[in-house]
């Protein structure tokens, strides 16, 4: 597993970029709906190996954005991972005691497929595994 991308919610996607385009002296290099999960997100290159930041916002009142941002305000939402065969990394995770949030993998942002750990099995902190997709 390499660290792929630091997730932060956050309740103003056009004002949140603006700020990390002048922290990090860059612009989003993609900003993508996910309809099924009610968000968008953008994306920012964050180091040399590839890791990334992810702006995520809600699209609606609904999702689990919406009610992160209702509960806790923006902030750091999630860790994701990378691995090579998300099916099987699920599978061992589960058998080794963590709690998955869903049985299979779905589409994410970035052509991923993901799957997230409840943060009670992770000591509070929402994990995303994910896998990139094959073109």
């Amino acid at each position: 597993m390499t660290l792929e991308h630091i997730g932060i919610a956050v309740a103003d996607l056009d004002q949140s970029e603006k700020l990390l385009e002048r922290l990090l002296g860059r612009g989003s290099y993609k900003r993508e709906t996910v309809a099924a999960q009610h968000v968008t997100t953008s994306f920012f290159t964050a180091g040399g190996d590839g890791a990334k930041l992810e702006l995520v916002a809600a699209e609606g009142q609904t999702g689990p954005i919406q009610k992160y941002l209702d509960k806790r305000g923006p902030g750091i939402h999630h860790l994701a991972f990378e691995v090579e065969n998300i099916v099987a990394e699920m599978q061992r995770l589960r058998k080794d005691g963590f709690e998955l949030l869903q049985e299979t993998p779905t589409e994410g942002a970035d052509n991923k497929l993901v799957c997230f750990l409840h943060p009670k099995s992770t000591n509070g902190v929402l994990i995303e595994i994910c896998q990139s997709r094959r073109a």
